[in-house]
């Protein structure tokens, strides 16, 4: 039987076709043998169940162009990571003409590597972090150990010195990740918008810890559902947080001072924190 020929379909039934269609599998109807037509030109494409591949003489001028393309066809948020093995310039670059594109991001993953570079192009885009639902912020500490394992996460070698404070005048809509921490003041905790934070090898300390929960009941916080905090600063022999030491915190459930939600408090290895309605 040859294929059916679904892009013939009257719209109304083309449309509740593609619904339930993958994204491959919707590129995959776009194609026309091994070329696509994109931003005029006729594009050499090599495509696979699970990637596209095309070819441009300016590699940047290529990825933006097939973006906006992707664009025209889906309405869908895309997911970028800087590989800190890639070039840094050209990446940032990418990144802030999407941006500036007002594309939204359903994950956008970022590797710094400390340079004054870096710092003119954080304070181009921390105020469209809003088109941003998932961050992770990534600082490589050597990075040519990291070119040559690959594996940054694993090997434990980030660091917490990105050689800059990154300032912060807009956030993502729902998860921030940091493995790396130390730079991520309590001033940054009261100001972040963001409904998940994933922090590690934190600097912040009891005392600060006592604030962020304080806040929370009162309101102060009201995005926040969901923390995970791993500090070596947060100990059992450390100030008191809301008048308890961190062993009887553990497993504390607290609520806001109007009592709309409740959160319950683990404080084992790690400060975990999840936030649920009021019954």
């Amino acid at each position: 039987m040859p294929p059916l020929p679904l892009l013939r379909l009257p719209q109304l039934v083309l449309c509740e076709v593609l619904k339930l269609l993958s994204i491959g599998e919707k590129i995959s109807q776009n194609l026309d043998a091994q070329q696509f037509y994109i931003a005029g030109c006729n594009v050499p494409v090599i495509f696979s169940r699970i990637r596209m591949t095309t070819f441009w003489k300016n590699r940047q001028e290529g990825f933006l162009s097939v973006i906006r393309h992707l664009l025209k066809i889906f309405r869908c948020k895309f997911l970028i990571d800087n590989d800190y093995n890639s070039d840094s310039y050209s990446c940032f670059k990418t990144i802030s003409d999407l941006l500036n594109l007002q594309v939204e991001f359903k994950t956008l993953t970022i590797y710094l590597k400390g340079s004054q570079d870096e710092h003119l192009w954080w304070n181009q885009i921390s105020n469209k972090l809003g088109l941003v639902e998932d961050l992770s912020i990534l600082s490589v500490a050597d990075p040519e150990i990291s070119n040559t394992f690959g594996l940054v996460e694993d090997l434990g070698i980030l660091t917490s010195d990105l050689g800059f404070n990154p300032d912060f005048t807009s956030w993502p809509q729902e998860l921030i990740y940091i493995p790396s921490s130390a730079w991520f003041t309590l001033e940054h905790f009261l100001a972040c918008t963001s409904t998940t934070l994933r922090l590690f090898q934190s600097h912040l300390e009891n005392k600060d810890l006592d604030v962020i929960l304080t806040s929370w009941k009162a309101g102060k916080l009201p995005n926040l559902n969901s923390l995970w905090l791993d500090s070596l600063g947060i100990t059992d022999t450390g100030a008191t947080i809301l008048g308890m030491n961190l062993l009887e915190l553990n497993g504390t459930v607290i609520q806001t001072d109007d009592g709309s939600k409740k959160a319950i408090i683990n404080s084992g290895i790690r400060i975990v924190m999840h936030v649920t309605p009021s019954e």
